[in-house]
């Protein structure tokens, strides 16, 4: 078999720039699907406040069960959503930690520290807000809804302000927002789980365990998805949050190539054009990208473009009568969720930041003045998808719950529009000082 030593046929190149750029195509996803995220949650909150929110709410109460034999698992379609659809944004983000630990910003100690302890800020500073104003009573149990940061919603908005964003604050909130997600993913765990099962839990654990032996030697995908399935089920019934299941088998996934580029026989095809050599030239073209690489490459669009704008539509409905608002603005869980958002991610992020430079544990690049860093942790600010998530498990739908929503939703746009008036005074050249230990097709952004 004749190995190419010239330059590969176009789709060859096509399926290579897809996939070796990877951070690029991240971020651009995330821009635009933080648009689509913006457009669900107005028509949720329009649809929720008009004469038509019955069927708003029916809609989504709509009970639907599946099951085997006397088995059987009865949700309504706002439970399936969260507990089944956002398994897939998990498993995403799963698949994003992997990499980012792996071949990223993340992988680098002394690169990882600045963004590590800006989100460090980025959490505790938050989450102490909160409950400095929420110490006691129903709304107590709400700390964890300010600690997250909405990547989608962050890139969007700097997708808009286009060169007045250095690539710089790109990577950084990438990488801070991992941190987040991390953080998010272990509170999540450990606090919003009640009253576990530790027979299913072993069933849920025992098919993470198969999958990791096998991960290596299994290549079809449709025994993962299974096992998959398995632990979904198992963390359901022992009373953990289900979505756990896609962040474990994201972060699974082998982030090494089956197949060394060089492999690639594209010669051969070039010389004898038919389907047989094209499906094999393109099952190897596959095979020369980590399956990590691979599987965020595809669906990652299912999940910006379908999940979370169902998620939004799903969770961001919030019916507020006229002459409830302004009850709505004098709840401390509401506050609580606006100042640790708006005002516990600014400080924390910034503050920590500066912090982290000035103790030389990081640096920022030339250029970069402390009003970007301000910026950046306003933007931080942008909670939305993982805050109301949290909200969800924290409150359900009762009325404190609806309370904390209309502070996600409030939050977030007052974090959008202040990040966004910090950043829009000057141009930053980019620089990439930072950038030395990152792959070449990371600084593409």
């Amino acid at each position: 078999m004749a190995l190419h030593d010239t330059a590969p046929p176009p789709f060859v190149r096509t399926v290579r720039e897809q996939v070796i750029r990877p951070l690029s195509d991240f971020l651009h996803k995330e821009a635009s699907a933080g648009i689509l995220l913006v457009i669900a949650a107005t028509i949720a909150l329009v649809w929720a406040n008009s004469p038509w929110r019955d069927s708003y709410f029916d809609l989504f109460a709509t009970e639907a069960f599946i099951g085997i034999g006397d088995f059987e698992i009865a949700l309504n379609i706002k439970e399936w959503i969260n507990d089944a659809a956002m398994v897939l944004f998990f498993f995403v983000v799963g698949l994003e930690i992997k990499r980012e630990l792996t071949q990223g910003e993340l992988r680098d100690p002394r690169q990882a520290a600045l963004p590590i302890i800006a989100a460090m800020g980025g959490m505790v500073v938050p989450a102490l807000i909160y409950v400095s104003i929420n110490s006691s009573g129903v709304g107590a149990e709400g700390w964890g809804i300010p600690m997250a940061t909405d990547i989608a919603i962050v890139m969007g908005v700097i997708a808009l302000l286009g060169s007045r964003a250095p690539s710089w604050l790109k990577l950084f909130l990438l990488a801070l927002a991992i941190v987040d997600d991390i953080g998010a993913i272990l509170v999540i765990a450990i606090f919003y789980s009640e009253g576990v099962s530790y027979d299913w839990l072993a069933l849920a654990i025992g098919a993470v365990a198969v999958a990791a032996l096998a991960r290596n030697s299994i290549q079809w995908i449709g025994f993962y998805i299974v096992l998959g399935v398995i632990c979904w089920v198992g963390l359901h019934e022992a009373h953990i949050h289900p979505t756990l299941a896609g962040v474990a088998f994201g972060m699974m996934a082998p982030v090494t190539p089956f197949r060394n580029s060089g492999m690639v026989d594209a010669d051969q095809l070039a010389a004898n054009p038919n389907v047989t050599n094209a499906v094999l030239v393109a099952d190897q073209a596959r095979e020369s990208v980590s399956v990590v690489e691979w599987l965020e490459h595809r669906l990652h669009p299912y999940s910006a473009f379908m999940v979370v704008p169902v998620f939004a539509l799903a969770n961001a409905g919030i019916y507020i009568p006229p002459d409830r608002l302004g009850e709505a603005f004098t709840n401390s869980v509401t506050w609580g969720v606006i100042l640790g958002l708006v005002v516990g991610k600014t400080v924390g992020i910034s503050a920590f930041t500066m912090i982290a430079v000035g103790l030389r544990v990081g640096r920022l690049p030339r250029g970069v003045t402390p009003r970007y860093v301000v910026g950046a942790g306003a933007l931080g600010g942008i909670g939305f998808t993982v805050s109301l998530f949290v909200t969800e498990l924290a409150f359900g739908e009762e009325d404190v719950g609806t309370a904390a929503r209309l502070g996600v939703l409030l939050a977030s746009l007052a974090a959008a529009v202040i990040g966004a008036l910090l950043l829009i005074p000057g141009r930053v050249e980019d620089d990439h000082s930072m950038d030395e230990h990152v792959p070449e097709a990371a600084t593409v952004v």
